[in-house]
């Protein structure tokens, strides 16, 4: 068994284990998102640090069911760790159009402008303000809420794209299962994404641990994977920390 086979027999072990209870979790350093927005006022900061990404996110409930995002990534793709090969932006909103009475699952849109640091490093897109994305999280609660499964399909557009400088469509894709299986404050995360089309990038995988010790913290440990590749790519290993303030900041509908 090779090295780079190794990884991946362990993401998809994990897999089967996920399917078997879960809750929802919300975007870290994972590339999924729930459907949740919020609480207006609150703000919620990301600090993610790893082996090809490093993120600073923040997230602002200006409204009741939105949310806006600002984001910037450094990523290295090669050996030395003394300099960065890259960077990227995004900027979005988010709208929470439907949760059910539990407040357990629901469904959401996004769209925005800017690449994750996968696309970044992997395709002909030259800007990531060049690309103009819109896509669905959506979150079903199985099994009596014991199990949590993100979906979320999206479609891209990007300007310029490669040496033609030619306009490029994509399909986004993107699936996250997460398991407790001990208590509510720790679990297993798994997830598969990628995008297909005129600007297809090589899929990735990424399984982790989440530590959510509070309601104001989220501590996150993730290997990530190409799916294809020579491993040049590869996120690896990134630690990443999540924060949720208190109401503070809010157009209306702060409590």
């Amino acid at each position: 068994m090779t090295t780079r086979m190794f990884p991946a027999l362990v993401a998809s072990l994990a897999f089967c284990l996920i399917l078997l209870s879960g809750h929802p979790a919300q975007a870290q350093q994972f590339n999924s998102d729930s459907w949740l927005s919020k609480d207006p006022g609150v703000a919620t900061v990301i600090l993610t640090g790893g082996q090809r990404n490093s993120t600073l996110m923040t997230t602002f409930s200006l409204i009741p069911k939105w949310e806006f995002t600002v984001a910037a990534f450094l990523y290295n793709d090669d050996e030395n760790k003394a300099t960065n090969d890259g960077y990227s932006t995004t900027f979005y909103a988010k709208y929470m159009f439907y949760e059910n009475k539990a407040k357990t699952g629901g469904a959401a849109v996004k769209f925005g402008t800017g690449l994750r640091p996968g696309e970044a490093a992997d395709s002909a897109i030259q800007g990531a303000l060049k690309t103009y994305w819109v896509n669905a999280p959506m979150t079903l609660p199985l099994f009596s809420n014991k199990v949590s499964v993100d979906i979320m399909p999206g479609v891209s557009v990007s300007k310029d794209y490669g040496e033609q400088k030619n306009t490029a469509w994509g399909f986004t894709y993107s699936g996250r299962v997460a398991w407790y299986p001990r208590n509510p404050t720790t679990s297993i995360v798994g997830e598969v994404f990628g995008t297909e089309g005129e600007s297809a990038v090589t899929p990735e995988y990424k399984i982790g641990l989440r530590w959510e010790p509070n309601q104001s913290t989220v501590w996150a440990l993730t290997y990530g994977q190409e799916f294809k590749g020579d491993g040049t790519n590869d996120a690896k290993f990134e630690i990443g920390l999540m924060l949720f303030t208190p109401p503070f900041l809010c157009i209306r509908g702060c409590k």
